[in-house]
C-alpha cells in the first residue's frame, strides 16, 4: 500500500505543489493583513489555514492524476514520457481513476472548513472542472499553456474569497489584490509552461498536438514566454498601487518591491538557460528557478505585511 501511495505521489509530482501553494499562501497573508472598512482586520483561524493547505493539495493532485489518465496514450508514444507510471505499467488506470475521485471529493469536502462562508463550497465543482479541462486543451488550442495559467490563477483568488467572502459580495473591488496576484500567476505559469513544452516540439508536431511551439516554432515560443514573464513582472510591480487605487491598500512595501526586482533577475537567468538549439537545461529553468521565484515572493510578501508593517 505504501509503495502504491509513493508511486501515486511520484506520478503527480507532489513536490511540485510548491509552485502554486506559495502564491495561495501569499494571498492569504495579504487577506489577513489588509484592513476592512474602519481598519478592521479579517480574523485568522487555524481551520482556514488547514482548509487552504488541504484544498491546494487535493485540487492539484486530482488535476495531475486526471491529466495522466487522459494523456496516457500520448505519454506512451512520447520518448520523453513513455516511462511515466501508467504507460510503464507501474500504476493501473482504475487505481489512478480512484485516486482522482478521492482527491476531487476531498477538495470539495475540505471547502467546508471555511464555514460559515459557503462560497468556497458552491464554487468548488466549477473550479475543479476548470482544472480538469486543462488536460484536453492541447487537442483544441495552441493557448493550452494559458489555460494552465488560468487554472493556477484561481488559487489566490479562491483563497481570497474563502477568507473574505462576505466582504467580496458587498464590495467586489475588494478582490483587486487577489486578481492582480492571480494575473501574475497566469502569465508566470503560461510562460514557463511554454518553455517546458519546447522539449516536445517534434513529437507534438508529428502527433498534431497544439501548443505555442508547434504554431510559432521554438524561437518564437521562447519570445512569447519572455513577453509573458515581462507582463508578470509589470503586474507584480503594480499590485500595491492598483489595489490602493481600488480602495484596498495592502501592507506591501520596500521588501516586496526589492523581491520583484530579484524575481526579474531570476527570470532573465531562466531564459538565458534555454536556447532554440539547446534545450538541455530546461529542467533547471523549470524546476529550480521557478521554485525560488514562488517561495521568495511568499516569504518577502509575508515579512513585509506582517513584520515590517
Amino acid at each position: 500500500m505504501f509503495k502504491k501511495l509513493r508511486q501515486l505521489l511520484e506520478m503527480i509530482r507532489f513536490s511540485h505543489t510548491i509552485f502554486a501553494l506559495p502564491f495561495a499562501m501569499l494571498a492569504a497573508v495579504i487577506a489577513w493583513t489588509t484592513p476592512v472598512g474602519e481598519g478592521q482586520i479579517v480574523s485568522f483561524r487555524w481551520q482556514d489555514l488547514l482548509g487552504i493547505l488541504i484544498c491546494m493539495v487535493t485540487a492539484r493532485s486530482a488535476a495531475m492524476a486526471f491529466n495522466r489518465l487522459v494523456d496516457r496514450d500520448i505519454d506512451a508514444g512520447n520518448p520523453r514520457t513513455k516511462l511515466r507510471h501508467i504507460p510503464a505499467g507501474l500504476l493501473s488506470v482504475p487505481s489512478v481513476a480512484l485516486f482522482t475521485v478521492i482527491c476531487g471529493a476531498g477538495f470539495v469536502i475540505a471547502t467546508l472548513l471555511f464555514l460559515p462562508n459557503w462560497l468556497p463550497f458552491y464554487l468548488a465543482v466549477p473550479v475543479l472542472l476548470v482544472l480538469l479541462f486543462y488536460s484536453y486543451t492541447k487537442r483544441i488550442t495552441s493557448l493550452a499553456h494559458y489555460w494552465l495559467g488560468f487554472s493556477l490563477m484561481l488559487a489566490p483568488i479562491a483563497v481570497w474569497i474563502a477568507l473574505r467572502g462576505e466582504i467580496v459580495i458587498t464590495n467586489p473591488w475588494d478582490l483587486t489584490p487577489a486578481i492582480m496576484l492571480g494575473l501574475s500567476v497566469f502569465f508566470w505559469v503560461a510562460g514557463f509552461d511554454i518553455i517546458y513544452s519546447c522539449q516536445d516540439y517534434e513529437f507534438d508536431c508529428e502527433s498534431k498536438l497544439k501548443s505555442v511551439p508547434t504554431r510559432f516554432g521554438i524561437q518564437g515560443a521562447l519570445r512569447i514566454a519572455a513577453a509573458s514573464h515581462l507582463v508578470m513582472l509589470v503586474v507584480l510591480a503594480l499590485l500595491p498601487t492598483v489595489s490602493a487605487y481600488a480602495g484596498v491598500p495592502t501592507e506591501l512595501g520596500w521588501l516586496y518591491y526589492a523581491t520583484v526586482l530579484a524575481v526579474a533577475g531570476l527570470l532573465i537567468y531562466e531564459h538565458s538557460l534555454v536556447k532554440p538549439d539547446d534545450l538541455t537545461r530546461v529542467n533547471i529553468a523549470f524546476f529550480q528557478v521557478n521554485s525560488v521565484v514562488s517561495f521568495g515572493l511568499f516569504l518577502a510578501g509575508s515579512i513585509d505585511s506582517i513584520v515590517l508593517n
